[in-house]
This record gives structure tokens, sequence and C-alpha cells, in this order.
């Protein structure tokens, strides 16, 4: 639960029952059923869709505890058990109320509390220092507070519009991609197309029947180039498109408008997964994967993928404009800061990780040690 959008102020007034507040607990609703979180300060305000259930607690009893049970085996197990749909499940809100809670001691609650605000610290770390590299990155480019041209429209003669790009779509000459490029391609230290810069692993590899293969889609990509999660299933039983073998150090991208930000870099937990034909999977040899991953996910870079994008019913960027795009050749000293910055946001995200997983083996062995249940 870890993507955000935005709404003006005027739009989280008007929805006042959706608002939330410090301590309460969040539940996906819909599709993925049962992920939970806590709503920390520095996130608010915020205001959450129909999709999300709130939970707010008036009883002495720690939202941290509520949200890990509910991310346990036996949480899982009873929003799974209450949810109904057939295309799409759905936790309904008064379903969530027939949940059974484990009623754990005062001690045991402090103690699983503290894991899981000690992850939190480490996950707000990891997600600065990605934002410090990310930063380091606008800034060596020039790019820190750029602002490309508001203008809403451009005009251009056939022979400088469709007989040189065959582009016919209005959007795709908009001022402002001339913009990024222009600015993109003023970098002091050189540009180049991606094509030159990097080589693209589009070789289709099937899946063998009785073997398990841990695959990476689009909802396993966290917010700050890291992988969050992915299946784990036979051969057979992958979506179609689950084709392509990815290793450590590998850079995959998003080729999909509305999911371009989804980019992640491979860590060795991942070497050798499968993902989804809709990345493309790169890597370069004059560029380290972690400056790649930053460039990939910088707005500027952002908007020349979209700008790429083309199609009907599912638009995307194809393999022809995906190489064209810009890429600075950014100084050897630049990549080596900005890898130190993300190799170590990944460190405290992994870290992290294992305290989760920790707090919540902990809510599972109370449970199975006999702690009363209560609804």
């Amino acid at each position: 639960m870890s993507r955000r959008s935005f709404i003006s102020l005027d739009a989280h007034n008007q929805n006042p029952r959706t608002a939330l507040c410090v301590n309460d607990v969040v539940v996906s609703t819909v599709g993925t059923i049962g992920n939970s979180a806590v709503v920390r300060p520095y996130i608010l305000p915020a205001n959450t869709d129909r999709h999300v259930g709130i939970i707010r607690i008036f009883k002495d009893y720690s939202p941290y505890v509520l949200s890990t049970f509910l991310l346990s085996k036996y949480g899982r197990m009873q929003t799974l058990r209450e949810a109904m749909g057939n295309v799409q499940l759905n936790l309904f809100l008064y379903k969530i109320r027939d949940i059974v809670i484990p009623k754990l001691s005062y001690s045991q609650q402090q103690e699983i509390e503290k894991v899981v605000v000690d992850a939190n610290v480490k996950i707000e770390d990891a997600n600065a220092l990605y934002s410090s590299a990310e930063n380091y990155l606008l800034e060596c480019l020039g790019m820190h507070d750029f602002a490309a041209s508001p203008d809403a429209y451009n005009v251009k003669t056939l022979k400088e519009s469709f007989l040189e790009s065959g582009r016919i779509d209005a959007e795709f000459y908009l001022p402002k991609y001339e913009d990024y490029v222009n600015a993109v391609s003023a970098y002091a230290g050189g540009v180049a197309p991606l094509g030159d810069v990097c080589t693209i692993n589009d070789r289709n590899y099937t899946p063998q029947k009785g073997i398990k293969y841990h695959y990476i889609e689009l909802a396993n990509i966290g917010e700050s180039g890291d992988i969050t999660g992915c299946l784990y299933e036979k051969g057979e039983d992958l979506p179609t498109r689950a084709r392509r073998i990815v290793t450590q150090e590998d850079v995959i991208v998003s080729s999909i408008e509305g999911s371009l930000s989804s980019c992640a870099l491979l860590t060795d937990d991942y070497d050798h997964a499968l993902c989804s034909t809709g990345f493309y999977v790169v890597r370069s040899a004059q560029i380290n994967s972690e400056t790649l991953l930053t460039l990939f996910k910088s707005f500027p870079v952002q908007q020349l993928l979209k700008e790429g994008c083309s199609g009907t019913i599912l638009t995307g960027i194809g393999r022809p404009g995906f190489e064209r795009i810009p890429i600075p050749l950014i100084r050897h000293e630049v990549q080596e800061e900005i890898a130190k910055q993300v190799r170590q946001s990944f460190t405290l995200r992994k870290e992290a990780s294992e305290l989760l997983e920790k707090a919540k083996l902990s809510v599972e062995h109370a449970i199975e040690n006999g702690e009363g249940l209560s609804v």
C-alpha cells in the first residue's frame, strides 16, 4: 500500500468521512485483499478512496499490532474468507467487523509495536536517501528547478510533424516535451540515444511445466525502485506475459502509459526471476544500474517516456521510441555518489522488511501458543 496520488485541499475537505488520522489502520478491500498499514503523521493531510477500509481504534489496542495481524497468515485467512465476488474480490466494510483478532498482553503489544515502528523509521530513511539521490541527479543535470512551457498547443507543418515523426496526435507535439528534450540534451557531459547507451533484453523464455518461478509484475514495484514481492508459481500457472528472464543489476522499466514510473533495480533476491513482457529489461556498460534507475524514475525522463507513448486501447511506448530517448552520460563521480545513496536506501528497505517479518512471526507465534482471541 505504498503508492500515492494527490487531490486538492478542497477535495480533501469535501470528503471528511474518508479523511485519515494518525494511527488509523487502512486495509485494501478490492483486488488484493487485506494489505494493511498504519497512518503515520508525515503523510497527513491525506484521504482515501472506496477501495480502502479505515479502522479507527478506540480501545487500548496497538494499531501496529492490528495491522501486523492482518498481514499475518491468520489475518489474511480471515480477510479472504470474508471477501466476496467472482471476477474481482471485495471485502465489504461490515465484514471487517467480523474479523477475530488476538488479545495480546500489553507487554507483547509494546514489543511488537517497537519492531514495526523501527521498521517504519528505516523505510522513511530509505525514502529520504532515494529522494536525495534523485535531487542530486537533477542538480547535476541543471534541472532541479526546471519548468517546461505551460502552453497547451503547438503549430507544426506537415513536414515538421507527420512526415518526420509518423505521429498525428496533438499530445506528442506539446511544447513541454520539446523543452524536456532540449533541457536533457543540454547536459554538459554529453547525451546519446538510449539504444546506443543501453542493451535491451527482449528474448522470450517459455516457463517449464512443474518448475516454480519467481514472477515480477507491475503490482510488485515500489515507489523507490524496489521490488516489494513477487508470485512464486509453477510454469503452467503463470500468466502468458511471464516471458522475460531478469538478472541481478538489470533495470526493468514499464512500457505501459499510466505505470511508466514502475521501474525497479534487480537485486540478488530476484536473480533469474521472470518478469512481465510489459517491462523493458535494460542495463548499460556506461551508466551504473543505480544511476540508470534514478534516471528512468526522474521527472524529466518520465516526461520523455510519456511523449513516446501511442496506441488506442492500451497505450505504451514502443521499442523504437524507447531507444530514441536521450540519455545524459552522467559523470563517473556523480554516478558513484548516486549509487552509494541508492544502495544504502535498498539496504535500509531490506532491514525494514526483515523487521516486519519478525513482527508478523511474533503475532503468529503468540496465537499458536494459546493467546486468547476476541472480536
